[in-house]
């Protein structure tokens, strides 16, 4: 009785087979002949990266806002930071002018 091992494909095989199909239009029993595999196998992996397609655009829309809304909250406090530390300066000065005037200096 024959043993017949379990073949794995990396990532970026199972990529660049998926590529071929969809890009190059090879026709999937071709590929399958090719490297060894079921056809249904070859279907497994185009339906898992057209399931996350949609996912790969959400990505790359969602980071530029995030990061547009990240750098204008950053811009708000640095303002607020700025208006704080003025007051501090005028609280500091007329407590200092107050100390002066009652000899507290």
């Amino acid at each position: 009785m024959s043993t017949v091992t379990r073949r794995s494909f990396t990532p970026p095989q199972k990529a660049e087979i998926v590529r071929r199909h969809l890009a190059g239009k090879e026709a999937v029993s071709n590929l399958a002949t090719e490297f060894q595999i079921q056809p249904s196998q070859i279907h497994t992996w185009v339906k898992l990266v057209l399931d996350q397609a949609e996912a790969a655009f959400q990505r790359q829309g969602g980071n530029r806002r995030a990061d547009d809304g990240k750098d204008r909250r950053i811009a708000q406090l640095e303002e607020k930071l700025v208006q704080k530390n003025e007051v501090i300066d005028e609280l500091m000065e007329e407590n200092v002018r107050s100390k002066k005037a009652n000899g507290g200096l």
